[in-house]
């Protein structure tokens, strides 16, 4: 039997049984759909997370710090060291001490963190509003503030950007044998605040390295390290880590993130499975009718000449259809409900005043692998049915009633 022949019996289900049929793709659609909605709903939620805390840039950057030790510094030596090690591209540094701020009549103490325009992108930090300050000398007045920092002055953020602020810093004593000496320097010049950074929880600001220049600062708080390629992160780190440093990668962090989001995954597929092993045994059950009632029907297709092999290829034909035309109705219910869902949280988020996101997200090769899958499916459900249809014998199929 020729393979357009097959396939015009193996569509005849479509003309005789449409009803049923129909509602056999449908079960499967349903159980196809509703894992995608549930995997497109943990990808979507991995997306959006590490692209909120994370750049391409940040990616590549190592944190180094001194640890613990006592004696190691973050000096010039040790940065211009580390910025000439192979697989290194650039290096960062980040000054930290106490400072007072002051806006108006209130003064705060806060963290001033020392630093130039590209460590932000190393780190990964995401303004809620304004823009980042360059290295230019025109930019040295200007800052970058936390949002918990403003509520220390009860500031809105449309109101900060017109303040002229001032500084206090606390420098770190040098004589160890004094508990605490807050030697403190007032500088002369005022502020601006050029961007907001959405912190809840820490009260600092940002300011350029330039401010600290004429302290002659010679031992940093923290290098942001970039390398040039991902696999020069194991090399760069283990050269650093020699020097006697402590350091961290956000990467790892990720890494772990990737794990934990892959069980989720894992867990809300294994829900959408449980649908689909519903709907597999729904189309078992028609394709168990279908051989049943057509059995005089393939009694004589045998009288006629048609093969086991024949009656095996229609029946299992049949089911692969099933199966993929499932898969199809599958990706258009899932994706369609996606956006439904996705659309009534966001108007949801607006109406409470909340951010707006796209909390699905379907990778090309996961739609591929669907529709692979429940085709597959539709096989293996076939598989028997088939299977006995072609052991049918003549004369007892042609006998049936």
């Amino acid at each position: 039997m020729l393979v357009v022949d097959v396939f015009r019996l193996a569509t005849r289900m479509f003309r005789t049984n449409r009803s049923r049929t129909i509602l056999t793709i449908l079960g499967i659609s349903v159980g196809i759909g509703a894992i995608l909605f549930l995997v497109s709903l943990g990808y979507g939620l991995q997306v959006f997370i590490l692209n909120s805390i994370t750049t391409s840039e940040a990616l590549l950057s190592l944190d180094v710090t001194t640890g613990d030790l006592e004696g190691l510094k973050l000096d010039r030596d040790s940065i211009n060291e580390i910025n000439n090690m192979q697989g290194v591209e650039k290096v960062s540094p980040l000054y930290t001490m106490q400072a007072q701020m002051n806006i108006d009549d209130i003064s705060s103490e806060l963290v001033a963190n020392f630093t130039n325009n590209e460590y932000f992108s190393l780190d990964g930090t995401v303004l809620e509003e304004g823009e980042f300050y360059t290295d230019e000398a025109g930019d040295k007045n200007k800052i970058i503030i936390s949002s918990s920092a403003l509520q220390l002055f009860n500031l809105s953020y449309e109101d900060v950007f017109e303040k002229q602020i001032n500084f206090v810093l606390f420098l770190p004593s040098n004589d160890e044998n004094e508990e605490i000496v807050r030697n403190s320097m007032t500088l002369d010049y005022s502020f601006e605040v050029v961007g907001i950074v959405e912190e809840d929880n820490s009260n600092y600001v940002y300011m350029p390295l330039s401010v600290i220049d004429e302290m002659e600062v010679d031992n940093f708080s923290q290098l942001k390290v970039k390398v040039d390629i991902e696999d020069n992160l194991d090399l760069v780190r283990n050269d650093i880590m020699e020097k006697g440093f402590t350091v961290s990668a956000l990467s790892d962090i990720i890494e772990q993130a990737n794990q934990i989001f892959k069980v989720i995954q894992i867990v809300l597929a294994s829900f959408g499975i449980v649908a689909l092993i519903v709907s597999a045994i729904g189309m078992f059950n028609t394709m168990t009718i279908a051989l049943l009632e057509r059995t005089q029907e393939i009694g004589i297709m045998k009288a006629l000449g048609a093969t086991s092999i024949d009656i095996w290829n229609m029946f299992l034909a049949e089911s692969v259809i099933i199966g993929f035309l499932g898969g199809m109705g599958g990706i258009i219910i899932g994706m369609l409900g996606g956006e439904v869902f996705n659309y009534g949280v966001n108007m949801l988020a607006g109406a409470l005043g909340g951010d707006k996101i796209d909390m699905f997200y379907t990778p090309i090769w996961f739609i591929l692998l669907i529709m692979s899958f429940s085709t597959i499916v539709g096989f293996m459900t076939g598989f028997y049915p088939a299977r006995r249809a072609a052991r049918i014998n003549c004369l007892e199929a042609l006998r049936y009633k």
